[in-house]
């Protein structure tokens, strides 16, 4: 299945507009056929990944949603989503595809690093953000991801100078870059590779953060 299926976008939007049990029940074949043909792409797209990097898992999510904490309670998601994670503790970073009528995206980074690895890129930025800078001005990630994305700080972190030149990454709580999709690229022939280019894209900003978070300051490898 090397690209999407324009009757995959089309249940999406029908979904959206009839978001409830009975509906969903009564064309749960036709889902169930759209959720084969998804599942076939991110399988095809995992071999094109492996091409070039190393993916440990593949996981496609489930259509069901959560709603026992949401005030939105529709049962069910309106897009696909799914997740690659690298291999190794060597290898940190991950891969995000959704598909989404008129708001398909691919995503990577670190969404919700826990606090041993926020302070360990914070003291990085804080040494020499040099490296990270020439990273995100690249031609090649503005071309695809525009800048890098993510919740800050509105002020220092305890324990860093309000007035040190590269606050603005310090204060990140997220590092995320994101690459937007119209229906038609979607659809496309070329939509696989024009996705693994993105991840490709990527691989820089991978491999200078997951260096960081697998050495100390000193570059000792933390792992063993």
């Amino acid at each position: 299945m090397k690209s999407i299926s324009k009757t995959t976008l089309d249940f999406l939007k029908r979904l959206k507009k009839n978001n409830n049990r009975d509906w969903f029940n009564k064309y749960k074949a036709e889902f169930q056929q759209e959720q084969a043909k998804i599942k076939s792409f991110y399988t095809d797209l995992e071999k094109a990944l492996n091409t070039h990097d190393e993916i440990e898992k593949l996981k496609v999510f489930r259509i069901y949603r959560d709603v026992r904490f949401s005030k939105d309670k529709t049962p069910y998601k309106t897009h696909f989503g799914g997740h690659y994670v690298r291999s190794t503790k060597r290898l940190r970073g991950g891969y995000y595809l959704q598909i989404n009528p008129g708001e398909s995206f691919l995503a990577g980074g670190f969404w919700a690093p826990n606090k041993e690895d926020l302070l360990r890129i914070r003291k990085e930025f804080e040494i020499d953000a040099t490296e990270i800078r020439e990273i995100m001005n690249d031609t090649t990630f503005v071309s695809h991801f525009g800048a890098l994305e993510g919740a800050s700080l509105k002020t220092a972190p305890r324990g860093f100078d309000k007035n040190h030149p590269d606050l603005d990454l310090i204060k990140m709580k997220q590092f995320i870059i994101t690459h937007k999709f119209t229906d038609a690229e979607v659809l496309s022939d070329d939509f696989l590779e024009k996705v693994n280019d993105s991840f490709k894209a990527m691989r820089p900003f991978f491999n200078y953060m997951s260096e960081i978070l697998t050495t100390d300051l000193n570059g000792v490898s933390l792992i063993e």
